[in-house]
């Protein structure tokens, strides 16, 4: 891959490439992509979550198909802490690119000892701090609908890791600002939205729940407008760089989040469908700023904002 100087970002000391982020959970540990694409086409590679133990994740089925979207329930499938230090990450440089962690526990202390681990772990750019998956019984969404809960956690992230602390965010909470500003207060320097959706399919013929743990997360593009909603009313709430996804899958996606005040963007659900979506993307953005004679991508962070008369 050639690098365009125009898309890369600084993000809170991260240093991408390209805006461009596969999301979490939707792109393995990036090396099962390695045949389709040229990893590098990333800004950066979040990787799937992480917990203390190892975790088999919810009873199949686990995706179930929606118009426009995919519901899934994995349920943090990992192979815990330990056999990721040991096993992964060694190998982690091999993707050419920044590798983000994604990390989830049932307490604050299980997340203050897993950044205190990853902290010691040169191939970790920074971590991601899963407050928001709707698909386990304990901890991830049930921690991000409190500001308090939420403020806490990230503090006992932030005094023991050093690098990067994002925080994923869900809007299951009752006021999303107020957990993204407790957030920002504690110490996060950036905060990524949305996660899933939570959302159900019901087998009409088994008269059942198709997803063995009933519920799931929606994403895809159904899900992009309350996405870009969300980053938009983010953005008048706190001032440190803000991740955009849900339902990204083409240029003119990743731009309007860009315009809504998003200063990177994660790709999910895309992946699934296109492998190589992240290199198309990265061709899109060169073209519109060819086209619009802009300098760099940067100029174009928050500019409908700006338009519309708003912070």
């Amino acid at each position: 891959m050639e690098t365009d100087p125009r898309l890369s970002v600084d993000l809170s000391g991260l240093k991408m490439a390209s805006p461009l982020m596969a999301a979490s959970g939707c792109y393995g540990f990036g090396f099962e992509y390695a045949r389709w694409i040229d990893l590098r086409d990333w800004g950066a590679i979040i990787l799937p979550a992480i917990t203390l133990e190892p975790k088999a994740g919810n009873p199949p089925p686990r995706l179930a198909e929606t118009p426009s979207g995919l519901l899934n329930a994995i349920g943090l499938q990992n192979p815990g802490i330990d056999e990721f230090a040991a096993e992964i990450c060694p190998r982690l440089g091999e993707l050419g690119c920044p590798v983000i962690a994604n990390i989830a526990g049932e307490s604050v202390e299980q997340y203050r000892e897993l950044a205190a681990i990853l902290d010691g772990i040169d191939a970790i750019g920074a971590v991601e701090v899963n407050v928001s998956c709707p698909n386990v019984q304990r901890g991830g969404i049930n921690f991000g609908r409190d500001p308090v809960v939420v403020g806490e956690l990230v503090a006992a992230v932030r005094r023991v890791y050093r690098g990067p602390v994002i925080v994923k965010l869900t809007l299951e909470a009752g006021d999303p600002a107020a957990v993204g500003r407790a957030a920002e207060s504690a110490g996060a320097d950036a905060l990524s939205l949305i996660n899933t959706l939570k959302g159900m399919v019901i087998d009409t013929a088994a008269r059942r729940p198709f997803l063995g743990n009933i519920t799931g997360g929606l994403s895809g593009p159904a899900i992009r407008p309350v996405a870009v909603r969300a980053l938009w009313e983010m953005a008048a709430a706190v001032t440190v760089p803000l991740i955009g996804m849900g339902g990204i899958s083409t240029a003119d996606d990743a731009l309007q989040f860009i315009l809504a005040g998003a200063t990177a963007v994660a790709i999910g659900t895309a992946n699934f469908v296109n492998p190589t979506v992240a290199l198309e993307i990265n061709a899109g953005l060169q073209r519109y700023l060819d086209e619009n004679g802009l300098g760099h991508y940067c100029e174009l962070i928050g500019a409908a904002r700006k338009a519309a008369g708003r912070r």
